[in-house]
């Protein structure tokens, strides 16, 4: 299982901007991650669509690689703010304000997916939905317990408010 990383720094945007998009893409396959990008409205995708291209071709010229660009996904990525540029602009009355133009350096890691080797047993393991969700299945006993406990937390919630209005009452006569 490799695994391969390319940054691109200095990019012109902020490091939160680059974080929206990047969200969308973490854990996704390698095609999927690139569909979302290539159609994703935010400019700072087409750059992170280029790091994303220079991690998978990095990926393909490791050694050890399978050669199949199909098992590749999004392990990690990341964007670290940069430095920032400070610049005046001439506001009214003599005085400056200051504009600060922020850059970040995007990090995307792409990783192989290990290849599914199972048996015959772990096959007929995975058939077996019916056993899995009688386990996940509340009891009758279980959902009455709840519902009284429930019951029982509205009681005191709503009761400790009433006592409360009441000593402000007595209070202001």
């Amino acid at each position: 299982m490799t695994e391969s990383h390319a940054t691109a720094r200095y990019v012109r945007t902020s490091a939160q901007k680059a974080k929206l998009v990047l969200d969308q893409i973490r854990g996704r396959d390698v095609n999927q991650a690139l569909a979302v990008l290539r159609f994703g409205r935010k400019s700072v995708a087409r750059d992170i669509e280029k790091v994303l291209r220079s991690a998978i071709a990095n990926a393909q010229h490791r050694d050890g690689f399978g050669g199949d660009v199909e098992r590749l996904y999004v392990s990690a990525c990341f964007a670290n703010q940069g430095p920032s540029m400070k610049r005046i602009r001439p506001a009214p009355m003599g005085r400056a304000f200051r504009v600060v133009k922020r850059t970040a350096h995007l990090t995307v890691a792409v990783a192989e997916r290990p290849l599914e080797i199972t048996t015959v047993g772990e096959k007929a393991a995975r058939k077996k939905p019916a056993a899995m969700a009688a386990v996940a299945e509340p009891t009758r006993e279980s959902r009455k317990r709840s519902a009284k406990a429930e019951a029982a937390g509205r009681a005191t919630k709503t009761a400790a408010p009433k006592k409360k209005r009441r000593a402000k009452r007595a209070k202001s006569r």
